[in-house]
Protein backbone atom coordinates (compact mmCIF):
# COMPACT_ATOMS: atom_id res chain seq x y z
CA UNK A 1 0.00 0.00 0.00
CA UNK A 2 1.65 3.31 -0.68
CA UNK A 3 0.44 6.35 1.17
CA UNK A 4 1.06 10.16 0.36
CA UNK A 5 3.66 11.12 3.30
CA UNK A 6 3.15 14.55 2.74
CA UNK A 7 -0.85 14.41 3.10
CA UNK A 8 -0.33 12.26 5.84
CA UNK A 9 -1.13 13.63 9.61
CA UNK A 10 1.52 12.22 12.56
CA UNK A 11 0.26 9.00 14.14
CA UNK A 12 0.07 10.92 17.28
CA UNK A 13 -2.55 13.83 15.56
CA UNK A 14 -4.69 10.97 15.22
CA UNK A 15 -5.25 7.21 15.74
CA UNK A 16 -3.33 5.01 16.07
CA UNK A 17 -2.19 6.10 19.41
CA UNK A 18 -0.02 3.14 20.24
CA UNK A 19 1.23 0.37 18.31
CA UNK A 20 0.50 -3.17 19.95
CA UNK A 21 3.10 -6.12 18.35
CA UNK A 22 2.80 -9.97 17.83
CA UNK A 23 6.33 -11.36 18.68
CA UNK A 24 6.89 -14.51 16.91
CA UNK A 25 6.88 -14.03 13.14
CA UNK A 26 6.29 -10.80 13.14
CA UNK A 27 8.76 -8.88 14.85
CA UNK A 28 11.44 -11.61 14.91
CA UNK A 29 11.42 -14.73 12.49
CA UNK A 30 11.05 -17.42 14.98
CA UNK A 31 8.37 -19.26 13.48
CA UNK A 32 10.92 -22.16 11.98
CA UNK A 33 12.66 -22.19 14.90
CA UNK A 34 9.44 -23.01 17.10
CA UNK A 35 8.48 -25.67 14.42
CA UNK A 36 12.45 -27.21 14.55
CA UNK A 37 12.22 -27.54 18.28
CA UNK A 38 8.37 -28.89 18.27
CA UNK A 39 9.84 -31.62 15.71
CA UNK A 40 12.77 -32.47 18.07
CA UNK A 41 10.63 -32.87 21.08
CA UNK A 42 8.33 -35.27 19.29
CA UNK A 43 10.99 -37.29 17.65
CA UNK A 44 12.90 -37.54 21.11
CA UNK A 45 9.75 -39.16 22.10
CA UNK A 46 8.55 -41.13 19.03
CA UNK A 47 5.62 -39.30 18.39
CA UNK A 48 4.57 -38.44 14.77
CA UNK A 49 4.71 -34.62 14.04
CA UNK A 50 3.91 -32.50 10.81
CA UNK A 51 3.75 -29.22 9.43
CA UNK A 52 0.02 -29.37 9.74
CA UNK A 53 -0.09 -29.89 12.91
CA UNK A 54 2.77 -27.34 13.82
CA UNK A 55 0.71 -24.50 11.62
CA UNK A 56 -2.00 -24.69 13.45
CA UNK A 57 -0.44 -24.04 16.81
CA UNK A 58 1.16 -20.69 15.72
CA UNK A 59 0.32 -17.88 17.89
CA UNK A 60 -1.58 -19.87 19.78
CA UNK A 61 -0.89 -19.60 23.76
CA UNK A 62 1.85 -22.20 25.10
CA UNK A 63 -0.03 -24.07 27.49
CA UNK A 64 -2.95 -25.01 24.87
CA UNK A 65 -0.31 -25.47 22.42
CA UNK A 66 1.56 -27.68 24.51
CA UNK A 67 -1.10 -30.11 25.21
CA UNK A 68 -1.77 -30.54 21.61
CA UNK A 69 2.54 -31.81 21.33
CA UNK A 70 1.49 -33.89 24.44
CA UNK A 71 -1.28 -35.38 23.12
CA UNK A 72 -1.17 -35.61 19.01
CA UNK A 73 3.19 -36.31 19.34
CA UNK A 74 3.20 -38.51 22.23
CA UNK A 75 5.04 -36.45 24.05
CA UNK A 76 5.07 -37.57 27.89
CA UNK A 77 5.98 -34.51 30.36
CA UNK A 78 3.52 -31.73 31.49
CA UNK A 79 2.51 -29.11 29.35
CA UNK A 80 4.70 -26.42 31.67
CA UNK A 81 7.60 -28.98 30.90
CA UNK A 82 7.02 -28.41 26.95
CA UNK A 83 6.72 -25.20 27.35
CA UNK A 84 10.02 -24.73 28.61
CA UNK A 85 11.36 -27.30 26.63
CA UNK A 86 10.61 -25.74 23.52
CA UNK A 87 11.14 -22.17 24.72
CA UNK A 88 15.19 -22.64 25.94
CA UNK A 89 15.90 -24.27 22.16
CA UNK A 90 14.08 -21.35 20.75
CA UNK A 91 15.88 -18.95 23.10
CA UNK A 92 19.11 -20.47 22.87
CA UNK A 93 18.66 -20.16 18.55
CA UNK A 94 18.10 -16.30 18.77
CA UNK A 95 20.53 -15.57 22.15
CA UNK A 96 23.25 -13.54 20.02
CA UNK A 97 21.24 -11.73 17.53
CA UNK A 98 17.01 -12.21 16.74
CA UNK A 99 16.20 -12.41 13.09
CA UNK A 100 14.00 -9.18 12.77
CA UNK A 101 10.98 -10.42 9.96
CA UNK A 102 11.77 -7.34 7.04
CA UNK A 103 10.97 -3.44 7.92
CA UNK A 104 9.65 -4.82 11.66
CA UNK A 105 12.95 -3.13 13.29
CA UNK A 106 13.20 -0.20 11.42
CA UNK A 107 9.31 0.11 12.06
CA UNK A 108 9.56 -0.17 15.84
CA UNK A 109 12.23 2.22 15.53
CA UNK A 110 10.80 4.74 13.86
CA UNK A 111 7.62 4.53 16.26
CA UNK A 112 10.26 4.89 19.19
CA UNK A 113 11.84 7.84 17.83
CA UNK A 114 8.51 9.25 16.92
CA UNK A 115 7.50 9.02 20.58
CA UNK A 116 4.45 6.57 19.67
CA UNK A 117 3.93 4.33 22.33
CA UNK A 118 4.30 0.37 21.43
CA UNK A 119 3.45 -3.27 23.38
CA UNK A 120 4.65 -6.36 22.86
CA UNK A 121 1.66 -8.76 23.02
CA UNK A 122 3.31 -12.29 23.16
CA UNK A 123 2.19 -15.99 23.92
CA UNK A 124 6.15 -16.31 24.36
CA UNK A 125 6.70 -16.19 28.25
CA UNK A 126 8.82 -13.84 29.61
CA UNK A 127 11.85 -15.02 29.89
CA UNK A 128 12.18 -15.50 25.87
CA UNK A 129 10.22 -11.86 25.25
CA UNK A 130 13.11 -10.18 27.18
CA UNK A 131 15.73 -12.09 25.49
CA UNK A 132 14.19 -10.29 22.12
CA UNK A 133 13.02 -7.06 24.20
CA UNK A 134 16.46 -7.05 25.23
CA UNK A 135 17.77 -6.11 21.71
CA UNK A 136 16.49 -2.91 21.56
CA UNK A 137 17.10 0.61 22.50
CA UNK A 138 15.35 1.07 26.33
CA UNK A 139 12.17 2.75 26.40
CA UNK A 140 10.93 1.23 22.98
CA UNK A 141 8.05 -0.40 24.72
CA UNK A 142 5.82 1.13 27.26
CA UNK A 143 4.56 -2.73 28.02
CA UNK A 144 5.14 -5.83 27.61
CA UNK A 145 2.27 -8.80 27.77
CA UNK A 146 3.30 -12.16 27.83
CA UNK A 147 1.65 -15.53 27.75
CA UNK A 148 2.42 -16.71 31.40
CA UNK A 149 0.72 -13.04 33.19
CA UNK A 150 -2.82 -13.70 31.57
CA UNK A 151 -4.94 -15.92 32.33
CA UNK A 152 -6.59 -16.95 28.72
CA UNK A 153 -4.09 -16.43 26.03
CA UNK A 154 -4.82 -16.35 22.17
CA UNK A 155 -7.08 -16.03 20.27
CA UNK A 156 -8.50 -14.89 23.09
CA UNK A 157 -8.97 -10.51 23.53
CA UNK A 158 -7.18 -10.85 26.85
CA UNK A 159 -3.73 -9.97 25.99
CA UNK A 160 -4.57 -7.15 23.95
CA UNK A 161 -6.98 -5.75 26.36
CA UNK A 162 -4.42 -5.87 29.11
CA UNK A 163 -1.93 -4.11 26.96
CA UNK A 164 -4.25 -1.37 25.64
CA UNK A 165 -5.13 -1.05 29.62
CA UNK A 166 -1.33 -0.83 30.40
CA UNK A 167 -1.02 1.69 27.41
CA UNK A 168 -3.88 4.11 28.73
CA UNK A 169 -5.73 3.81 25.26
CA UNK A 170 -8.98 2.74 24.08
CA UNK A 171 -8.44 -0.61 22.45
CA UNK A 172 -10.19 0.81 18.94
CA UNK A 173 -7.37 3.79 19.18
CA UNK A 174 -4.49 1.01 18.90
CA UNK A 175 -3.36 -0.73 16.04
CA UNK A 176 -2.52 -4.46 16.40
CA UNK A 177 0.21 -5.95 14.24
CA UNK A 178 0.22 -9.87 13.50
CA UNK A 179 1.29 -12.60 11.12
CA UNK A 180 -0.62 -15.42 12.35
CA UNK A 181 -4.57 -16.07 12.29
CA UNK A 182 -4.73 -17.10 16.11
CA UNK A 183 -3.26 -14.13 17.07
CA UNK A 184 -5.73 -11.69 14.44
CA UNK A 185 -8.03 -13.33 16.15
CA UNK A 186 -7.41 -12.61 19.70
CA UNK A 187 -6.75 -8.35 18.45
CA UNK A 188 -10.60 -8.36 16.74
CA UNK A 189 -12.08 -9.91 19.51
CA UNK A 190 -10.37 -7.06 21.47
CA UNK A 191 -11.63 -4.48 19.46
CA UNK A 192 -8.50 -3.47 17.74
CA UNK A 193 -7.96 -2.90 14.32
CA UNK A 194 -5.42 -4.90 13.34
CA UNK A 195 -2.58 -5.12 10.39
CA UNK A 196 -1.86 -8.71 9.32
CA UNK A 197 1.38 -9.59 7.81
CA UNK A 198 1.09 -13.22 7.30
CA UNK A 199 3.98 -15.22 7.47
CA UNK A 200 3.99 -18.91 7.79
CA UNK A 201 0.16 -19.17 8.14
CA UNK A 202 -2.20 -16.98 5.32
CA UNK A 203 -4.52 -14.45 7.37
CA UNK A 204 -8.40 -14.47 5.77
CA UNK A 205 -9.96 -11.31 4.62
CA UNK A 206 -11.88 -10.22 7.66
CA UNK A 207 -13.52 -6.96 9.10
CA UNK A 208 -11.27 -5.30 11.61
CA UNK A 209 -8.06 -6.23 9.47
CA UNK A 210 -5.69 -4.93 6.68
CA UNK A 211 -3.36 -6.87 5.31
CA UNK A 212 0.12 -6.16 4.15
CA UNK A 213 2.28 -8.62 2.69
CA UNK A 214 5.66 -6.81 4.25
CA UNK A 215 6.13 -4.23 7.12
CA UNK A 216 9.45 -3.17 4.84
CA UNK A 217 7.70 -0.40 2.87
CA UNK A 218 5.25 0.46 6.03
CA UNK A 219 6.47 3.88 7.94
CA UNK A 220 4.93 5.25 10.93
CA UNK A 221 3.08 8.41 8.75
CA UNK A 222 1.61 5.32 6.50
CA UNK A 223 0.04 3.76 10.13
CA UNK A 224 -3.24 6.12 10.49
CA UNK A 225 -4.08 5.11 6.46
CA UNK A 226 -3.75 1.49 7.48
CA UNK A 227 -5.65 2.23 11.06
CA UNK A 228 -8.41 3.88 9.01
CA UNK A 229 -9.03 1.11 6.45
CA UNK A 230 -8.91 -1.66 9.50
CA UNK A 231 -11.70 0.10 10.62
CA UNK A 232 -13.42 0.20 7.49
Amino acid sequence: MTVDSASMPTPLESPPFAVMWDMDGTLVDTEPDWIAAEYALVEEFGGHWDDGRAHSLIGLDLLAAAGVIRRLGSVDLQPEEIVHRLSAEVQDRIAHEPKWRPGAYELLDGLRRSEVPCALVTMSWAGLANSVVDHLPAGTFAAVVTGDVVTRGKPHPDPYLAAAARLGIEPAHGLAIEDSPTGVAAAVAAGVPTLAVPNVAGVAEQPGVVQVSTLADVRPHDLAALWAAARG
